[in-house]
């Protein structure tokens, strides 16, 4: 419990009031599901306010207008920073106010469902909670609200029951004009009733928003918008490339016709995701339906008689910057990089997601390849944060016998039960734990790859003792070996002929890896005995038990050798060199993969020194999603043909070659929390030209490479405040004559010693590179 506590705070937990008096408010009775309300208050200021903070909450999404003026598009993040608690924004509201009469309009919108990126507290409700300088303005009984009667749900398909969200549907004919308007009369309206200050139930204590309001484009005209198809036909408008929108009509048109709206994602391998509909008046009226949807196009069902005089979309998404970059001489790669890129911006949002369509959902597994990715492509000022959020949102969903699962937030509702993984679930939630994604979670990829890149070591001192309790349910057995530990979701990947018994030493032993280093970290070094033993366990046992003498195969494995196995030996570091060749091997032969382990194939051939045969793969197996009309990755490798067969066409643990081009390819990673210090050791195999950098805390490190046949050549721009490490790549079987750095030489193949320039302060020769220590700079290095 004290954990946990410690946990929230981090996250933000407010402990006081701005106004003193903010109550819960909302309609006296019971909430029904996808209800709309909306909530007016007038205040009067004698002076315009310095400063104007204000705190608001709901469950589950809210707009903001201050005297008409929108201040917040989408307010609000899914519930559940803990199974019992809930976020709040923060916002300023001085740029708004004004002398005088000031009008305060909230449109709040409550799903009622939950689903495996939210927990429905169970009722609707608003906390407003301002201190504008001196003078108080809390959410209570004197606030106005009514139910929008204009709002109400479609007809079936409904979203399936992964989705919190429910579809839209909006009768023009029952809306209640510019009610967010200082002049509107509410006084039918009825008075709010107060169901308490925080933290009342159901929603709990108050956790500040840990991430940025949503980035927003304003409404946009589409790429290209078709003909209308038919007397009752279809528009279908062209995105310019997968986004999370909002789409927007203005027509003109007789009253009670139905317009369908829905992007070409609206069904995902027969799951249906949310669309809207749109119920005209009479004449000339525009409309914006409120609730994102994410797809390459939007398709708007026109009935005849209508006028179509503009058709629009809006895109928000997480505010972030695509400050990373990556390009080389191979244009099949570049655009492997850009759709993993953009696959991965489209799954950001309240908390990163597995796909934007069918489920929405913060699954470890793809969070796990998503975080890894994101440090290669966006700003350090925005783009960490989402990370932080799930990490801390995972260690305090931790259960009491110390299980870790995900997705998370998730909640519980009994409409109907589903079959999963093999399992009976509630409609809407999920509470399955399974190992190995959340081994690699807790471990090195997971919180440990965010504290490499990060340097916050606050948010590792918090969650580190739940990695320590989750680690303990994991039990070595005689032969020094993990006992395999089913979960309540017994998947490794999908796909066939995993070898559990290898997978669940090499995940374990990565996690015991990196929790070696939080132990050392956070000052608990009576953690590291157990530790150590049984990483020496696993290693005395590992080759010995698995090793077959050209490849890696558990004796309770009866299908064909897994490639995903061979690689997390590599991995994991129990491989040894001389079984390098082997292993090789069998990954050129072997493609069991999915895409979410293919990453680590990649990865494995790459730390073996075969750059080439990992592009070679990367190439082969990516190039059936690389030759289709998306600008997005697909959920499996799939046969092509199918839509269906592919899975979701935006997915986000497709995303590793990214990863391995900008870390392996171009070289660059940390090798001191935070970037302070940093590697460049390129491994470009087959390309000939890397263009690539990534944004960190001391500012953008860039690194540019032309090899030719007799001749490497590096620029280097490494900002103040980093010590870079450069590793030159020998020629094939031999070495280079020289290497010049800004012009001086530093290396004379010649020479029996070697000069070493003011720039260069440890320079050596190792077996594949030679390795240069030099301080931040800008640096030309030519090796010929």
């Amino acid at each position: 419990m004290k954990s946990l506590i410690s946990i929230i705070a981090l996250l933000g937990s407010i402990s006081s009031s701005l106004s003193g008096a903010a109550q819960w408010i909302g309609l006296p009775e019971t909430s029904a599901s996808n209800a709309w309300f909306c909530f007016r208050k007038q205040v009067a200021l004698d002076k315009v306010p310095k400063s104007a903070p204000v705190r608001i909450a709901c469950d589950s999404k809210y707009w903001l207008w201050v005297n008409g003026e929108r201040v917040v598009f989408e307010g609000q993040l899914k519930r559940g920073p803990t199974p019992v608690d809930t976020y709040c924004d923060e916002v300023n509201l001085a740029p708004y106010l004004r002398r005088g009469e000031n009008t305060i309009a909230v449109l709040l919108w409550y799903w009622g469902k939950s689903g495996f990126s939210h927990n429905s507290s169970g009722q609707a409700g608003l906390l407003f909670d301002a201190a504008l300088d001196d003078k108080p303005l809390p959410s209570d009984r004197s606030w106005k609200v009514i139910r929008h009667p204009a709002f109400g749900n479609t007809g079936k398909p409904y979203p399936n029951f992964r989705l919190p969200e429910p579809n839209i549907q909006f009768d023009a004919r029952k809306d209640i004009g510019s009610w967010m308007s200082a002049d509107f009369d509410d006084r039918a309206w009825l008075q709010a009733r107060e169901f308490g200050e925080p933290p009342v139930a159901p929603w709990g204590k108050l956790v500040i928003r840990p991430i940025p309001q949503w980035k927003n484009s304003g409404l946009r005209d589409y790429v290209s918008t078709s003909e209308m198809q038919g007397k009752n036909g279809v528009v279908v408008t062209k995105l310019p490339y997968n986004a999370q929108i909002t789409p927007y009509l203005k027509i003109d048109a007789p009253a009670g016709l139905k317009i369908d709206i829905r992007t070409d994602n609206d069904v995902v391998g027969n799951k249906p995701c949310v669309r809207a509909v749109y119920i005209t008046r009479k004449g000339v009226q525009e409309y914006e339906s409120l609730g994102w949807m994410n797809g390459h196009q939007v398709r708007y069902s026109i009935p005849e008689g209508v006028k179509v005089l503009a058709l629009k979309y809006r895109e928000t998404g997480y505010d972030s910057d695509f400050a990373g970059h990556f390009s080389c001489d191979d244009p099949a790669l570049n655009l492997l990089w850009e759709e993993a890129r953009r696959t991965l911006y489209v799954n950001m949002r309240d908390s990163y997601m597995d796909c934007p369509d069918r489920e929405r959902a913060q699954w470890w597994g793809d969070m796990v390849t998503e975080m890894g990715q994101s440090f290669y492509v966006f700003d350090h000022a925005h783009g960490p944060l989402l990370a932080r959020k799930g990490i801390l949102e995972l260690a305090s969903w931790q259960r009491k016998d110390g299980s870790v699962y995900s997705p998370i937030p998730a909640g519980v509702t009994s409409e109907r039960t589903q079959e999963i993984g093999g399992k009976k679930v509630e409609d809407g939630s999920w509470n399955r734990e399974l190992p190995l994604q959340m081994l690699a979670s807790v471990g090195w990829y997971g919180f440990w790859t965010y504290y490499q890149h990060t340097g916050d070591q606050q948010a590792i001192s918090e969650v580190y003792p739940a990695v320590r309790s989750y680690l303990a349910l994991w039990k070595l057995g005689p032969d020094g070996l993990v006992v395999h530990r089913a979960g309540e979701w017994d998947w490794p990947d999908w796909g066939t002929n995993a070898d559990a018994a290898v997978l669940d030493n090499t995940w374990f032993y990565l996690a015991l890896k990196a929790a070696v280093e939080m132990a050392r970290l956070t000052g608990h070094a009576e953690d590291l005995p157990d530790y150590h033993q049984k990483m020496e366990s696993i290693a005395a046992a590992f080759n010995r038990n698995f090793w077959k003498g050209d490849h890696y195969h558990s004796s309770a494995h009866a299908g064909d050798t897994d490639d995903r196995a061979n690689a997390m030996a590599v991995v994991a570091g129990l491989a040894q060199p001389e079984q390098f060749p082997e292993i090789r091997r069998v990954l050129a032969d072997k493609t069991y993969a999915s895409p979410y382990m293919e990453k680590f194939v990649l990865e494995a051939l790459f730390l073996m020194g075969a750059p080439e045969q990992g592009l070679d793969r990367m190439r082969s197996r990516y190039h059936t999603m690389l030759n289709d009309n998306f600008s997005t990755l697909w959920e499996n490798f799939g046969g092509g043909k199918d839509r269906a067969d592919m899975g979701s066409c935006n997915h986000a643990w497709s995303g590793g070659p990214l990863t391995i081009l900008s870390q392996y390819a171009a070289g660059l990673a940390p090798t001191t929390p935070g970037w302070k210090t940093f590697s460049v050791r390129p491994q470009p195999g087959t390309l000939h030209a890397i263009d690539a950098g990534v944004s960190t805390q001391t500012g953008e490190i860039r690194v540019v490479i032309r090899r030719a046949e007799k001749q490497f050549r590096l620029e280097l721009d490494a900002p103040v405040g980093t010590l870079p490490t450069v590793y030159v790549p020998k020629p094939a079987g031999g070495e280079w004559r020289r290497i010049q750095v800004n012009d001086i030489v530093v290396w004379d193949a010649k020479q029996e010693t070697h000069p070493v320039g003011t720039s260069v302060s440890h320079l050596a020769d190792e077996a594949q590179f030679y390795k240069l220590e030099i301080p931040a700079g800008y640096y030309t290095i030519l090796a010929d």
